[in-house]
């Protein structure tokens, strides 16, 4: 990994520990697991459209242990997905950014996901629904 993507991985984590301590909450290990290949799909690979409204040509990208979501709102956020400031909702009552990732919660949250193992069968359904269409 280059030093523009550690820096910004380095980035995401401190936003993942203010996240979590602001919210006072667990999986910060999972979460900081994550950050280095979020951080290479997102500023490398996955196409989204940041200011824009759902596109068919956006990638997908399912976050299957969804415990571990506070790393894909923190890449989300330095992507410019959304504003940063909303990182400090995190795991708040009634915000839009839960502690495991919640469908349509922000954009690029396209799965509900918490039980382990659910990513790889529901990414299969929606390749084969996306075949149909």
């Amino acid at each position: 990994m280059n030093t523009y993507y550690k820096n910004i991985a380095a980035q995401i984590r401190k936003d993942i520990v203010m996240m979590h301590a602001k919210a006072n909450s667990s999986h910060i290990g999972s979460a900081f697991s994550c950050v280095d290949l979020l951080v290479a799909l997102y500023f490398d690979v996955i196409k989204t459209h940041s200011k824009n409204k759902k596109r068919v040509d956006e990638d997908k990208f399912i976050l299957s242990k969804g415990h571990a979501v506070s790393a894909l709102y923190a890449t989300l956020a330095q992507k410019g997905v959304f504003s940063k400031n909303l990182l400090k909702r995190y795991c708040i009552n009634g915000t839009r950014l839960p502690g495991h990732a919640t469908r349509n919660a922000v954009k690029g949250l396209d799965v509900s996901t918490g039980s382990l193992g659910h990513g790889l069968s529901v990414g299969a359904g929606m390749a084969l629904a996306a075949k149909h269409d």
